[in-house]
């Protein structure tokens, strides 16, 4: 899913006040920006950070991580509970919960919102499948679900694709029970019943919106938001005809404070309005939340040396303003992938030499203030598979063994090699990241052309295949490594989560092996046999495992650092009090 290259603004004049107007008298409003454009509300198409985080606002799933469990749990969400499965692990039957509706919109009779009921899991299930619509997530159920192939691969060639045709594998038991079944054992299936491409929608709107349906959001969820337009505010307000829905009271022992209980069984959600704006550049991101306009911002580059102390403590400045820290180690890793549709990165060699010419650790004091652990290969710290102390010999800086494997790979010097375009997004940041990129490649004869995109611009370059190299990052879907690994494997192929398109038989196999087998020390040597044949393939550069550095205002109640941030609105909370004193007396 989570594709990202890292949310309020209405400025009403520069240095203005943001969503803040005299119309949010009385209201709670949730103050965040975005770093990035988003593509549209259509839960199909949500593959990256940024377009799940929205329709994570208005839409919702069978299932959802507890807010405040760690190490992360799955818990009910639009389930009743969790599924009864049967003795070979293949059914899967959900009980839906009563009384949900969908939000009121023209789509519907009369305008209001009708009920949830079981065959709209299995409508939005074969929308996620169907041919036509070509969705970004039809990786998680490929393959996957009795019927459901067959049925995709029917229509392909077909004019009118028929959502009426049964599949075995999804149907309904009765209004309020649907069940699953399964091909093969898939000990990642509840994960995906968490993950936005698996959230419900209702037939009415996309039937009624058509092509305009990605901006009209109709879901379940806690916020609604009447349009979608790419501009550079998104404004939500809660969703008056929302289920009862509680802050959880059994708070884990880690994160337990005074803060968390305060909130505990009261309605959700919390806030009364979420204003989202774009803010790309990050000097306008942290001179807005200096201000107070923000609720909370990771912090730029350029300002963690005034922000975080050596000790990895806060500033005394923001301190006294109440601005608190928080530090999170993530699921992630960035790197920098090659299109191995193209016939010169099918040479390991290069690969490899590219990546010796490559100074991760000086990229890493760079651009992540030396808080980043230098990756190895692609499974990162915290979950089975990773290995702490292996070392890929393959990895930077290396000058002089980069030349002598250019050189092996044909390309003495770089000669012979033709320039290579490295697609990035259009910000600073990202600009600077090439800028230094592009001085490395030069430093063994490597010329590189950088080629600046919008977020969905390049999704759509790699998506058609018109790259050659860009830089970009992967954020866990869910806490298994095969969520990474899935990343290289063959089959997953665009418009699969297999962007660049790397292909091994090896590794194919092993991964096919341990695709259907459940957690075991087993499955775990396999993740560590595969994590070691990618480190030795170099089927990108390996940048780095983030360490999110984030401060949050003290007026930002129940804010708690997660991997998986799709529903995270729903629980926190603003105390206005507490904002409005601080405002007037130290911002």
């Amino acid at each position: 899913m989570r594709m990202f290259h890292l949310l309020v603004l209405c400025l009403c004049i520069l240095g203005g006040s943001i969503g803040c107007k005299k119309s949010d008298d009385g209201l709670k409003v949730y103050n965040i920006a975005s770093t990035s454009e988003v593509k549209g509300m259509d839960p199909i198409y949500a593959g990256d950070l940024y377009s799940s985080e929205e329709v994570g606002r208005v839409y919702e799933g069978l299932l959802e991580y507890h807010y405040l469990k760690r190490p992360y749990i799955l818990v009910p969400n639009l389930a009743q509970e969790m599924p009864q499965v049967s003795r070979d692990g293949l059914t899967y039957t959900f009980k839906i919960k009563k009384g949900v509706l969908f939000q009121d919109n023209e789509c519907f009779q009369n305008s209001k919102g009708r009920e949830l009921v079981a065959e709209d899991f299995v409508y939005s299930l074969k929308r996620l499948a169907d041919p036509k619509l070509q969705s970004l997530g039809w990786w998680l159920l490929d393959g996957r679900i009795a019927g459901l192939n067959e049925w995709r691969d029917k229509h392909a060639n077909l004019d009118v694709v028929n959502y009426d045709e049964v599949v075995e594998g999804i149907k309904t038991i009765d209004s309020h029970t649907v069940q699953f079944k399964l091909v093969k054992p898939y000990p990642q299936f509840l994960y995906a019943l968490a993950m936005p491409f698996t959230f419900v929608v209702a037939k009415e709107a996309v039937e009624y919106y058509k092509k305009e349906f990605l901006n009209h959001p109709v879901g379940t969820g806690p916020f609604q938001l009447s349009v979608f337009t790419q501009s550079n505010t998104i404004v939500y307000f809660k969703n008056p005809t929302f289920r009862d829905k509680f802050f959880p009271s059994d708070v884990d022992f880690t994160l337990a404070n005074s803060e968390l209980s305060k909130d505990a069984g009261k309605k959700l959600p919390l806030v009364d309005k979420i204003v989202v704006n774009i803010m790309i550049e990050s000097q306008p991101r942290w001179l807005v939340f200096q201000k107070g306009d923000l609720d909370y911002i990771s912090i730029p580059k350029d300002n963690f040396d005034t922000a975080v102390t050596p000790n990895k403590e806060l500033a005394p400045d923001l301190l006294a303003k109440g601005i608190r820290l928080e530090i999170t180690p993530q699921l992630d890793v960035t790197y920098i992938a090659f299109n191995h549709d193209l016939p010169i990165f099918k040479n390991v060699r290069l690969r490899r030499a590219l990546s010796l010419a490559y100074d991760v650790n000086k990229s890493n004091t760079l651009f992540y203030n030396d808080t980043a652990l230098p990756a190895q290969s692609v499974v990162p710290p915290g979950i089975a598979g990773h290995i702490p102390n292996f070392v890929n010999g393959f990895r930077g800086p290396d000058i002089e063994l980069a030349k002598k494997e250019l050189q092996e790979a044909g390309y003495p010097d770089g000669k012979g090699l033709p320039e290579i375009t490295y697609d990035i997004t259009a910000s600073t940041v990202s600009m600077q990241m090439a800028d230094f990129f592009k001085a490395r490649m030069a430093e063994v004869g490597v010329n590189i052309k950088v080629r600046t995109n919008s977020w969905p611009e390049l999704e759509n370059r790699i998506q058609n295949r018109t790259v050659m190299m860009w830089g970009i990052a992967w954020g866990a879907d869910y806490p298994d490594a095969e969520n990474f690994l899935q990343l290289l494997y063959g089959a997953n192929k665009t418009p699969g989560p297999n962007g660049s398109g790397y292909s091994n038989p090896e590794f194919d196999l092993m991964y096919k092996e341990a695709s259907v087998m459940q957690d075991s020390p087993e499955r775990t040597a396999i993740y560590e046999n595969m994590n070691k044949l990618i480190a030795s393939e170099m089927p990108w550069i390996f940048g780095v495992h983030r360490q999110q550095f984030s401060l949050k205002q003290s007026w930002l109640k129940n804010f708690i650092p997660s991997d998986f941030t799709t529903g995270r609105c729903q629980y926190v909370n603003i105390d206005k009090s507490e904002k409005e004193n601080l405002v007037k007396s130290k911002f």
